[in-house]
C-alpha cells in the first residue's frame, strides 16, 4: 500500500504572504504616507498657523495703508505728520520739557 505525501501547499503560502505584505504596505501609507492621516493632521495645522499670519499681516497692510494715506498731499494730517517729525528728526517746541 501506497502512503499519500502531503505536501506543504506553497501556492496557499505564497498567496497569503503577499496579501499580509500588500495589506500592511497599504496601511502604512494610509497612516505614514505622502497622502496619509499625520500628513493630512500636519498640513490643518500648518493651514492655521498660515491664516493667523495672514491675517496678522492684512492688519499691518491696513495700518500702514492709513498712515500713508493721511501724509499724502490729498489729506494731510498734521498732528500725524508733527509726530513724525518729532520721532524721526528730534524736534521739540519751545513749550515742552524731555524727560530721560
Amino acid at each position: 500500500m501506497i502512503t499519500p505525501q502531503s505536501r506543504p501547499a506553497v501556492g496557499g503560502m505564497f498567496f497569503l504572504v503577499l496579501a499580509f505584505t500588500l495589506g500592511g504596505y497599504f496601511t502604512f501609507a494610509a497612516v505614514q504616507g505622502d497622502y496619509g492621516v499625520f500628513r493630512r493632521v500636519q498640513i490643518k495645522a500648518e493651514v492655521v498657523e498660515l491664516t493667523a499670519e495672514r491675517d496678522q499681516l492684512a492688519a499691518e497692510l491696513a495700518r500702514v495703508q492709513n498712515l500713508t494715506h493721511r501724509l499724502s498731499d490729498d489729506y494731510l494730517d498734521i498732528d500725524l505728520l508733527d509726530e513724525r517729525v518729532r520721532d524721526v528728526l528730534g524736534y521739540l517746541r519751545a513749550d515742552e520739557v524731555v524727560i530721560r
